[in-house]
């Protein structure tokens, strides 16, 4: 978030990842959609995060899109599909399916990602703010986003916590097992803890009063940021077109 794009304003992001989803969800065939994860690579590098985007793609979505070839080409029956062995088959079919499908998820994934990795929260709920989206709404997105990453730095302060007591945390499937369930008291206690807290914050900072609220923080849009909304929106519109004519 700390490189020149990282600065750009919400909106700007946002709409270049929105073109990206359609161009990718129109876009027939998946030659395309396949040619986003390279380009969202380079700009994740441009970005000074394509370690970081790279991790986060490998760890998520290549074991989803695994998971649909094997299904798509050697699991589910198809008319061309050759056996190989028991309920192991071979499919063009499914081959095809399956590209066209993990075509679509890389492409789409690929963005999202990489539009949150350089796009902080705050800057996310300022835009949102300034736009004239009720504060109620823009805090349960905040709440949304930052759900899954405070959930897993709770547990992993429980699992040290537990650890540090002795429990055995790390090893087979029936260890990790066992060690899960006295994890689960302290985390749900923790999250009813951390609401209430939320709560009393919000009330002290007068959430829910009418009166119209003052930032500290600003962050304006420069030029680029409208240049890039102008590129997006003259590149639909010349797909549109060209979806339409041809």
């Amino acid at each position: 978030m700390d490189s020149r794009i990282g600065k750009l304003y919400p909106s700007s992001k946002f709409a270049f990842v929105i073109l990206i989803i359609l161009l990718s969800m129109f876009t027939p065939g998946y030659m395309f959609q396949y040619m986003v994860l390279p380009f969202m690579l380079l700009i994740s590098l441009f970005s000074r995060t394509a370690t970081k985007f790279l991790a986060t793609f490998v760890k998520s979505i290549v074991i989803v899109v695994l998971f649909i070839f094997i299904i798509q080409v050697f699991i589910v029956v198809n008319d061309d599909s050759q056996k190989i062995w028991g309920i192991i088959h071979f499919s063009q079919i499914g081959l095809t399916t399956s590209l066209n499908m993990t075509a679509k998820i890389i492409a789409i994934s690929s963005s999202v990602i990489w539009f949150f990795q350089v796009t902080s929260v705050k800057d996310i709920i300022y835009a949102l703010e300034k736009s004239g989206v009720s504060q109620k709404v823009t805090f349960v997105i905040a709440s949304t986003i930052q759900l899954i990453p405070q959930m897993m730095s709770l547990s992993k302060t429980i699992t040290d916590a537990q650890r540090s007591r002795g429990i055995e945390t790390e090893g087979s499937m029936f260890v990790r097992m066992k060690a899960f369930v006295p994890m689960i008291g302290p985390l749900v206690l923790s999250s009813i803890q951390q609401i209430e807290e939320r709560v009393l914050t919000l009330e002290s900072r007068a959430f829910s009063s009418g009166a119209k609220k003052t930032s500290i923080y600003e962050l304006k849009k420069q030029k680029a940021d409208y240049l890039i909304i102008t590129f997006c929106a003259v590149i639909l519109i010349s797909y549109i077109v060209w979806r339409i004519l041809s």
